[in-house]
């Protein structure tokens, strides 16, 4: 692992998401958990702009329609979305990884009859699966919801991680099978070990590298997945809506998470296009983060390195290598005189 920190590609992306984790939890600890709200700006007691707010350089990303700084909204709201992504992907993998192991061992014979039932999954968007289970524990009823924004989070992790599981396990399955067949796993069968330490001692070693590979996949398909249900008006931690016929706002995020600041904002698209763009930028610098660690981690791992700079080499000229001759034969002459000086005579 030491030499994953010398990936530049891995030192990038966890710079970019410890700014945004870490950076998270800083700004509200600084200026609270409320963003500032500004409505109007008057220049020499004259209104120049009303929310929307366009950037500045006091606010640089700008305010939204109702006035509160994007900036804010964004940073308050990273922890948020990264914590969630992170932790459907981990439930993701801790279910599927001895699921997999197992299909693809103990269950071997009827691998390929539990495959034809999970293989049509690949071709169910999974945001369809997650919406029906998810709009009952998001969307706001009348009276309220009845759990807090954590308790949410929770039960949307559990729940967007199952809905994965079969397609996640298959996969890990068909891999541990292809090692399954290897000469050395036979060698440890015919030795009499057991399928459970053939998994301990071969199977996931071996895998270790992939499992990780695939544990950043299925962070970066999280958040793809956050976009369409913001575009669905269900966002992370819960949806605020406002049931009142004359005066209801536009649903809206609690948790000021980037996949509900995207979904809520996507309308302003040609009137305040920095609104969803703010949001947007920051998926696509959290995606291309994780995909450069991942990238940094396949390097490591294979011993991509850099190739050392050839040393310079002192070519000898011409006229050294006939002196040298020379120098050679003159000493090979006077040796064989010795030699024949010193022969006995007969």
């Amino acid at each position: 692992m030491k030499s994953v920190w010398k990936q530049p590609y891995f030192i990038f992306g966890f710079a970019v998401l410890a700014f945004f984790l870490v950076g998270s939890f800083v700004f509200e600890w600084i200026f609270g958990p409320d963003p500032k709200q500004t409505f109007f700006v008057y220049v020499n007691g004259r209104l120049v702009e009303a929310a929307p707010l366009s950037p500045s350089w006091v606010r640089p990303l700008g305010t939204d329609q109702y006035g509160y700084d994007m900036l804010a909204k964004i940073m308050l709201g990273a922890k948020y979305t990264i914590i969630a992504a992170m932790s459907v992907a981990a439930v993701r993998m801790f279910i599927a990884v001895p699921l997999g192991f197992a299909i693809g061992t103990y269950w071997q014979k009827n691998r390929s009859v539990i495959n034809s039932f999970i293989d049509p999954l690949h071709y169910v968007p999974m945001t369809i699966f997650a919406y029906i289970m998810l709009s009952p524990v998001l969307w706001q009823p009348i009276e309220g919801f009845s759990t807090t924004v954590w308790e949410r989070i929770i039960i949307q992790v559990i729940l967007m991680a199952v809905i994965t599981v079969p397609i996640v396990a298959s996969l890990i399955s068909n891999e541990a099978n292809l090692l399954y067949q290897e000469e050395y796993i036979l060698a440890s069968k015919t030795l009499g070990a057991s399928r459970r330490r053939i998994i301990i001692r071969h199977l996931f070693p071996m895998m270790r590298e992939k499992l990780f590979v695939l544990y950043g996949q299925q962070v970066v398909e999280t958040l793809v997945v956050f976009t369409h249900l913001g575009l669905l008006k269900l966002f992370v931690g819960g949806t605020k809506v406002t049931y009142d016929p004359m005066f209801g706002d536009p649903p809206k995020s609690i948790a000021y998470e980037w996949a509900g600041l995207f979904g809520s904002s996507f309308r302003y698209l040609q009137s305040a296009p920095w609104l969803p763009l703010a949001p947007a930028i920051c998926f696509a610098l959290l995606i291309l983060a994780i995909s450069a660690m991942i990238e940094g981690y396949t390097r490591a791992v294979s011993g991509q390195v850099k190739i050392p700079k050839r040393k310079k080499i002192a070519f000898v000229s011409d006229k050294t290598i006939e002196w040298n001759q020379q120098q050679l034969e003159e000493k090979l002459q006077l040796l064989y005189k010795n030699e024949k000086r010193n022969m006995p005579k007969l």
